[in-house]
């Protein structure tokens, strides 16, 4: 997935742009570059290759300006190469563009654009947005903008700027995340919080399908239609330290080593007065809850892993018959449900597509979703009727530790949860239950301590080509 970023403001526009591609630097990417308005001047740096060359790029050619956008790109549609790096440009290199996203419809709307006379540079499939906006331009960049995005198929999320609005930043979001930020002096726009995390201290969460136009000290949002949508800023709820190293050499080690603590706040957080206590979002009644006679779990990927697990855990406690499908299967199949069944979706990100399209299946049939998400405030968490906060702090490792135990711990106390209401779990057995749990972060601890043994056993084994697990 691609990270975007843009700001607005006083500041050191590059060193802004920069900083913030770090920070989204955990979404992967093989290229990445920035536009700078500067004056009447649109400047270009982008490299076919990591942040740290881009940086060295920006160096030798310095460049400034009052504001400006930036992209790390995982190349879909295109090799990485210079000509396919955002930010992508008109042909009249007027305006420029990053996006994150698929437009499934870009071959279709390249031969329309081709056919009247747009030169292709990249071999994108975003390329077509720039070109669409560039064909209503003479309507202002943001109604350009709103006519774009009715053309599109896919899912989307993109930041463009032209050199003759030099007050402005305009933005879309389709089934892909957005947040911006502003205040009296600056704004900014970005894939995720970890972008704008330095500068900020309240965000917006972009509803879909929506169009941001940004200024110094200014956000306004309208849907596709252009009528406007009043969205409350929150509370930036982490911090720098949250989304760095430290001492680590990198972010998987450091999460693996903040397991302990993860569980421990879990576990305190969840035996309340000798109760479980699911947290104020749960939202599903005791009574909706007791019900269920079937829970179907959808998630991807490692969540996918721990709802393999969740299943075991619901049935052992619960006696709930449990499913569990990879997301991008369930979106498909055509299950058979019925109203006493209970969707439940578990995702880190709360972003995952199929995830989310897997839950939007759920609410067509009229079915409650029970979601276990880490980032809330994402498409996951305001779409679900119910929420389990995982509770895992930021998890900037692709390969997930943290939030995986995390999410089995959750599961564990959820089936205890249900357990209880169904009568399967006595109050007795709920007091050895959380004895137990109590003790894990101190187990998990004494794992952690035999790190150097660890590494010998990784050392002596590290070149073997099978592994056989029985």
């Amino acid at each position: 997935m691609c990270g975007i970023v843009g700001y607005i403001g006083a500041r050191n526009v590059p060193s802004v742009l920069l900083g913030s591609l770090w920070r989204l630097e955990y979404r992967g990417y093989d290229s990445s570059g920035i536009a700078v308005i500067s004056n009447s001047e649109l400047i270009i740096r982008k490299v076919p290759g990591r942040l740290s060359e881009l940086e060295e790029l920006i160096k030798s050619k310095p460049v400034s300006g009052e504001l400006g956008i930036g992209h790390t790109r995982w190349a879909t549609h295109g090799l990485p190469q210079e000509n396919n790096t955002h930010p992508l440009l008109d042909c009249n290199e007027e305006i420029a563009l990053v996006v994150n996203g698929i437009i499934e419809n870009f071959l279709t709307l390249k031969d329309e654009l081709e056919s009247r006379g747009h030169i292709f540079r990249s071999l994108t499939d975003s390329e077509v947005i720039v070109h669409l906006i560039e064909e209503n331009i003479d309507k202002g960049l943001v109604e350009a903008v709103r006519s774009a995005v009715k053309k599109l198929v896919g899912n989307f999320a993109f930041a463009a700027i032209r050199i003759s609005e030099r007050n402005r930043i305009v933005c879309a979001r389709h089934d892909a995340p957005l947040i911006c930020c502003f205040n009296a002096e600056e704004a900014a726009v970005a894939s995720d919080i970890s972008g704008v995390v330095s500068i900020f201290d309240e965000v917006i969460y972009i509803p879909n399908d929506s169009i941001v136009i940004l200024g110094r000290g200014k956000c306004q949002i309208t849907n596709f239609g252009g009528k406007e949508i009043k969205v409350a800023p929150r509370k930036v709820m982490i911090e720098i330290k949250d989304i760095d190293k430290g001492h680590f050499p990198h972010f998987m080690l450091k999460e693996i080593h903040e397991q302990p603590k993860v569980l421990h706040d879990i576990v305190s957080a969840r035996i309340v007065d000798s109760q479980v206590q699911l947290g104020d979002e749960l939202r599903l009644s005791a009574t909706e809850l007791k019900k269920i006679s079937r829970i179907l779990i959808q998630a991807c990927g490692t969540s996918w892993h721990a709802g393999l697990v969740g299943k075991y855990i619901i049935e052992k406690f619960a006696r709930i018959h449990t499913e569990v499908d990879i997301s991008s299967e369930f979106r498909y199949r055509d299950a058979v449900l019925d109203s006493d069944t209970l969707v439940m979706a578990i995702s880190q990100s709360g972003e995952t597509a199929d995830t989310i399209a897997g839950l939007r299946e759920a609410k067509v049939k009229f079915l409650k979703v029970l979601s276990i998400v880490n980032v809330l405030q994402s498409s996951i968490h305001r779409e679900s009727d119910g929420i389990i906060d995982i509770m895992a702090g930021p998890e900037i490792g692709v390969a997930s530790t943290k939030a995986y135990t995390a999410e089995i711990v959750n599961l564990y106390f959820l089936a205890l949860y249900l357990g209880l209401l169904r009568g399967f779990v006595s109050k007795s057995e709920l007091k050895q239950h959380f004895a137990a749990l109590e003790k894990v972060p101190a187990q998990v601890e004494q794992i952690l301590c035999l790190e150097n043994d660890i590494k010998k056993i990784a050392q002596a084994f590290c070149d073997a080509r099978d592994f056989l697990f029985l």
